[in-house]
């Protein structure tokens, strides 16, 4: 006879003592069966003792999170938690050296389980290894095991960062600004500082204050990546928390001392991988410079500016020079102000007074820069451009600014100038640490781009549009690529002419079209059913296989890793918490379980509960576009495991899977696109034999049948 549904079979072990297999009720409450164990080992006092999870990080088994056991788990007896953390602090104030150095271990292990945290807490756990870190009498594994357990303890929102004191604050900068310290402390002090400055405003700015920008470069430049990863993450929670002004001095000053330079040599180029950590802070560097052309990208021409105007000036005299309107020509103020309104207009604005042009915003001044940028950094071939095309009477006239205007917003377009930085983006260019002035480097090779396309185009002005949009194709395709220098992006692009433009349009339209004819959409219709198959197959072999998945807080973006998988016979999501730096594990190490029977529906974007709870800001768009949630019954109650994918395939893999797990349809973008895919490749494979066979539009008609059947055929006559 079977078990009620709220019993299951389990271990129970302890340390020198012959393992238990019983039966837990789940009905029953955990004190009583608790007392049964101690029983059974003759142990009094069951007060004083806890069931633990004996894998993983060992937590605590509570009234709240006991639906966790399943059939098969193995616990262990051990000291309850708020027993383990009076003893654990007292032996912080051991006059024995190893005495704290074991406490201070267990306590690491222990502290990620939010049971045994509140109970340390409660007890000014916090306060006690405050003073282990303020005291500072040890500067090796004694104050590494306090940061770290410090952190943990921090973690779990219990406590708000802002209610450290200066002095701590001040004491932990010291650890990061000494010279000889334990490789093993820094990086845990620059964590614990990038949490205060992005949690703090009030502190942030003492970390400012404290921390030099020098020092962040020196520990930038240790050939140590975990150091370089958590110096890279305070500079860019600095950058994040000063003001635009604050920012562009502070970045001004760091590539001054050549932190560009270092990044592209030593950290893009280097010899080990680079983390997914590391590129993150390196994508919101990126972002954080490129917003500093947003004040001028928001700014429109100012007609009464002075400097504008000699700015505007320069810019027709560098391409005219020689069509002289000196005072000493004798040109009176009307006629010179007629060749000027000319010139502007052979220069490619849409107006006799430029400054309208440059009234739309964006791009507003930043057009402008461009311009003046292009002119003076290759001026033959500004002049060339301006006067090949002005020069021109078939119509054929490519405009320099109309084009420089569209194309600076087209730019700041691609590059996000201005959007807010994503939370778990890791898209940066390696090329952008390549040369200074990025942005206007980029502008020369874009604008010269621009002219070719034209001419290859044979556009005229009715046909401008036209060509901005062959352009934003050719440098969304080159810039996907990432190239590493900006050499390597203008060999790309250039290569990537109209007509390579149009095949790869035709080849793309002709993937996803395929053939329209009636035989055909039928085949189609019947390769589905076999072909979904596939595609459902292929999506539970990789939940199977499983994904890392990085912990968001409402907060920031942690470093902190958890793995979910399913279980090779598809009845259960195994998930559990990742070291850092440590590989996925395998599904047997893993300590959660949620049986896929027990899942009520899959939620994604604004429908998951850890998305509602960050709000609607413009800064979570991109974590809403990621996230999706399984609910599912615990003790007659909804709760949910939430993810946030690290990439959209990723996503889209996940949802899917899931979805064929509870008998729903697969409707993401990538199963759409895998079955296009699939049926084209399985289509022209069956019609591999009628190649240049014309395919009717309709069947051909079934003749009528004999008059009669009387025929039939002799197999023993051989065919001469």
């Amino acid at each position: 006879m079977a078990p009620p549904r709220n019993v299951v079979k389990i271990a129970v072990q302890m340390r020198d003592a012959i393992p238990q297999l019983i039966q837990l009720d789940q009905a029953k409450p955990l004190a009583a069966v608790l007392k049964e164990v101690c029983d059974a080992w003759s142990l009094a006092h069951s007060e004083h003792y806890a069931l633990q999870f004996a894998d993983g990080h060992k937590r605590y088994i509570t009234e709240n999170n006991r639906t966790e056991i399943k059939n098969g788990s193995i616990l262990c007896l051990s000291t309850a938690a708020d027993l383990e953390a009076e003893r654990l602090l007292g032996g912080l104030q051991s006059g024995s050296r190893e005495g704290r150095r074991e406490a201070l271990c267990h306590l690491v292990l222990l502290a990620p389980d939010m049971t045994f945290a509140q109970e340390v807490i409660s007890r000014d756990g916090l306060q006690r290894l405050g003073t282990i870190i303020e005291d500072g009498d040890d500067l090796g594994e004694q104050l590494s095991l306090a940061l770290k357990a410090f952190l943990e303890l921090m973690e779990h929102g219990v406590v708000s960062w802002e209610t450290l004191s200066i002095p701590f604050v001040k004491k932990v900068v010291n650890y990061v600004n000494m010279n000889l310290m334990d490789a093993s402390v820094q990086p845990l002090a620059l964590r614990l500082l990038e949490s205060v400055t992005l949690s703090s405003p009030a502190l942030g700015q003492l970390v400012k204050s404290e921390v030099p920008l020098d020092r962040l470069l020196v520990h930038l430049q240790v050939m140590n990546q975990q150091l370089q990863t958590k110096a890279m993450a305070l500079l860019t929670a600095l950058l994040q928390g000063a003001s635009p002004a604050e920012r562009k001095n502070m970045l001004d000053y760091l590539w001054q001392r050549n932190l560009r330079q270092f990044i592209y040599k030593n950290i893009i180029h280097s010899a080990a991988p680079l983390g997914d950590e590391m590129a993150h802070h390196l994508y919101v560097l990126q972002a954080l410079t490129l917003g500093l052309l947003e004040p001028r990208m928001r700014t429109p021409l100012d007609p009464y500016s002075q400097e504008q105007r000699e700015q505007l000036q320069a810019l027709r005299q560098a391409a005219f020079e020689l069509e002289g309107e000196s005072p000493g020509t004798g040109l009176s103020a009307d006629r010179r102000r007629s060749l000027c309104a000319r010139e502007f207009r052979k220069l490619g604005f849409s107006n006799s007074n430029p400054g309208q042009d440059l009234e739309r915003v964006p791009p507003g001044l930043l057009a402008l820069d461009n311009m003046l940028y292009f002119s003076k950094q290759a001026p033959s071939a500004y002049s060339r451009f301006v006067l090949e095309n002005s020069s021109r009477e078939d119509k054929h006239e490519c405009p320099f600014a109309r084009s420089s205007i569209q194309l600076t917003v087209l730019l700041c377009e691609l590059l996000h100038v201005g959007e807010p930085c994503s939370e778990t983006a890791q898209d940066f260019s390696p090329m952008f640490f390549g040369q200074d002035h990025s942005f206007h480097e980029l502008f020369c090779v874009s604008i010269q781009l621009l002219n070719k396309t034209w001419k290859e185009m044979r556009a005229t002005q009715e046909d401008f549009d036209k060509v901005i949009q062959v352009v934003r194709e050719q440098l969304a395709r080159t810039l996907a690529l990432k190239p590493s220098s900006l050499e390597l992006f203008r060999t790309k692009v250039n290569a990537l002419t109209y007509g390579e433009v149009l095949r790869l349009r035709q080849t793309e339209r002709l993937h996803q079209e395929g053939t329209l004819a009636p035989p055909i959409l039928e085949l189609r219709e019947k390769l589905k059913p076999e072909l979904l198959g596939l595609i459902r197959q292929q999506r539970l072999l990789r939940l199977c296989e499983g994904t890392l998945f990085h912990k968001i807080s409402s907060r920031r973006r942690q470093d902190k890793l958890w793995f979910c998988c399913l279980s090779a016979n598809h009845k259960v999501l195994q998930y559990g918490d990742v070291e850092e730096g440590a590989g996925p594990p395998t599904p047997e190490t893993l300590p959660e379980q949620l049986p896929v029977a027990d899942i009520r529906a899959l939620l994604t974007g604004k429908d998951c509960p850890h998305v509602r709870e960050k709000g609607s800001g413009k800064q979570n768009k991109d974590l809403c576009e990621l996230a999706f949630s399984v609910s599912y019954d615990r003790r007659e109650e909804e709760e949910y495991l939430n993810f946030i994918a690290p990439s959209k395939r990723e996503f889209h893999l996940w949802t899917d899977g899931l979805s064929a797990l509870l008998g729903n349809a697969m409707a993401s973008e990538q199963t759409r696109q895998d079955l296009e895919q699939l049926l084209t490749m399985e289509t022209k494979l069956r019609l591999l034999e009628l190649e240049n066979v014309p395919i009717p539009e309709q069947p051909p008609p079934v003749p009528p049948p004999p008059t009669n059947f009387n025929f039939c055929y002799d197999c023993s006559v051989a065919e001469p």
